[in-house]
């Protein structure tokens, strides 16, 4: 057995869902939607499986999926791609990542990453080889700072991994913080690896900035995105890589031996999807900023102290303020086992030295499933 995957503890998602379902919780825990997605997106996939090719489609994705990503990109985000050469469909994000991981470092590489951090991305910096430099992010702003990116970067570091908007934190990162970044990466010849998934799922009128568009980052940076993120559906699994001609020729090597391609009929659909209005996507942030400034009120009312969350599907609480002794994963098996309601620690998602008084919830649910968590949580201001 490999070590490394061995070794591995059972996820905290795993632990806080299967406790969700012991004690018949409101999952808050993990992140999915409870809306089934766009009806017209999901007709044209079942369109697709009856009447569409279901054989192999081309490794790098079907030709009209990634023209429609160049298409889309350009129109939201100004970027110039070429659909044949700069641009390539995976079987979701976290294939897109984990074979940029293995395309772009050899053992002994150095790799920038920011905790908390998504839960794949260290495990599969370590079996690429990878050696993780991890910069700290503290609430309540989680602020890249030049002296945390000054000790992390070294003579040695190849990549960087960057996800923005940020989860857990529901932080966008801001035009300073993301030309510090730029600076250093391109100082230090790293290329950086942008997990990009929550791009459309940010608000407050805020727009995103790829890093395929800061100075200097066109012929140095990748860039990750996610049909399941923008669309709600996170079981589709279609991802999208973007990258200048160099990295893709080594990146699609990665690709074509790890998953090869991707469900042709998803690819018909997606390609549909990225080309609706851009009132639909804006209604859809409407409609999770909704959500999420209905959990926060509610939790404001109860007494918990809500930190800003201005992307993502993710809000998170403070613990500090009721008490500085009380620790979020003790706090989370609590709340899950005597108010019935399944929260994620934060601490969880952090390598070493971690922040342990913050709990993220998921405001990407109906009305109802956010009242009736709410209607429960309330004992605790009882209490």
């Amino acid at each position: 057995m490999n070590s490394l995957f061995a070794a591995l503890p059972t996820t905290v998602f795993e632990t806080m869902s299967a406790l969700a379902r012991q004690h018949e919780a409101v999952n808050l825990g993990q992140g999915f939607p409870d809306d089934p997605g766009p009806r017209d997106v999901r007709e044209k996939a079942a369109e697709a499986v009856l009447d569409g090719w279901n054989q192999y489609p081309p490794m790098m994705g079907t030709l009209d999926l990634r023209r429609a990503v160049a298409t889309h990109y350009r129109d939201w985000q100004g970027l110039d791609l070429d659909p044949e050469r700069e641009v390539m469909v995976t079987s979701g994000a976290t294939e897109a990542i984990a074979g940029a991981l293995l395309a772009l470092i050899e053992p002994g590489d150095e790799v920038v990453l920011f905790q908390p951090l998504y839960d794949a991305y260290l495990p599969l910096v370590k079996r690429a080889g990878g050696v993780p430099r991890l910069v700290r992010l503290v609430p309540p702003h989680w602020r890249l700072t030049e002296e945390a990116l000054a000790a992390a970067f070294t003579p040695r570091t190849k990549l960087v991994l960057f996800n923005n908007p940020h989860n857990p934190t529901g932080r966008v990162f801001d035009a300073e913080e993301l030309a510090l970044l730029a600076h250093f990466c391109t100082r230090s010849g790293a290329v950086l690896v942008s997990d990009e998934v929550w791009e459309h799922v940010i608000f407050d009128g805020l727009a995103h900035q790829s890093v395929l568009a800061l100075p200097g980052m066109r012929e140095r940076a990748v860039k990750i995105g996610s049909a399941g993120k923008i669309f709600g559906m996170t079981g589709w699994k279609v991802g999208f890589v973007c990258a200048a001609p160099e990295l893709m020729r080594v990146l699609s090597k990665a690709h074509q031996f790890l998953t090869f391609t991707t469900p042709p009929a998803l690819q018909h659909a997606v390609a549909y999807g990225l080309g609706k209005e851009r009132e639909w996507f804006h209604a859809m942030r409407a409609g999770l900023q909704r959500s999420r400034d209905r959990l926060a009120e509610g939790l404001t009312r109860i007494g918990l102290s809500v930190l800003p969350s201005a992307g993502t599907y993710f809000l998170n609480v403070d613990l500090a303020p009721l008490s500085p002794q009380l620790r979020d994963e003790p706090f989370c098996l609590s709340l899950v086992a005597r108010e019935g309601v399944a929260a994620i620690p934060v601490s969880a998602f952090y390598a070493q030295d971690p922040v342990e008084s913050v709990v993220r919830l998921c405001f990407a649910k109906t009305d109802a499933t956010l009242d009736r968590a709410l209607e429960r949580l309330g004992t605790l201001r009882q209490g």
